[in-house]
């Protein structure tokens, strides 16, 4: 396969995993663009690259960079900024962790505290607040099991994979 139909192939595959991570298609493209690139591109370069608008590739770079994953270096007689993805991958689960974390499971935790006395018929109280209470557990070991995994390195995630292989 030709690098190009293999970058054609990754943009692609990243973009629809963009959803898994709840972010949409053209914001993973640009972030798999960046990260296979040799060097930083400018916005205009990577709108060319992938056929989009420049307010579409402004907002999902904005977004990139909100999200840690992407960096901006400003270079010394040029007007442009242009992007860089951390390739570190390791630290791109790190920071998908921490801020969907942050976007998904904080929430739920804030609501579920608010919700976790209630008044009514005994009955409806008891089940409620059983679901409730199972819940707001399993949220809390979901939230504290990922801020430990988001403060390994890679060498303790590795060994870790290594056990359970």
């Amino acid at each position: 396969m030709e690098i190009q139909e293999a970058k054609a192939k990754f943009l692609q595959t990243w973009g629809a995993m963009g959803a898994d991570w709840g972010v949409n298609r053209t914001m993973a493209q640009i972030h798999a663009l960046l990260l296979v690139s040799p060097g930083a591109l400018s916005a205009d370069e990577v709108m060319e690259d992938l056929k989009i608008s420049r307010g579409n590739a402004n907002m999902n770079l904005r977004k990139l960079i909100e999200w840690g994953l992407v960096f901006k270096e400003l270079r010394p007689g040029d007007r442009r900024e242009y992007f860089y993805a951390e390739k570190d991958i390791w630290k791109v689960v790190t920071q998908i962790i921490i801020h969907r974390k942050k976007k998904e499971l904080e929430p739920v935790l804030r609501a579920l505290d608010e919700i976790s006395s209630v008044e009514g018929e005994p009955a409806d109280i008891e089940e409620f607040t059983r679901i409730v209470h199972d819940i707001r557990v399993f949220s809390q070991k979901a939230d504290k099991a990922l801020d430990r995994l988001s403060s390994f390195n890679a060498e303790t995630i590795l060994n870790f994979l290594k056990m359970i292989h």
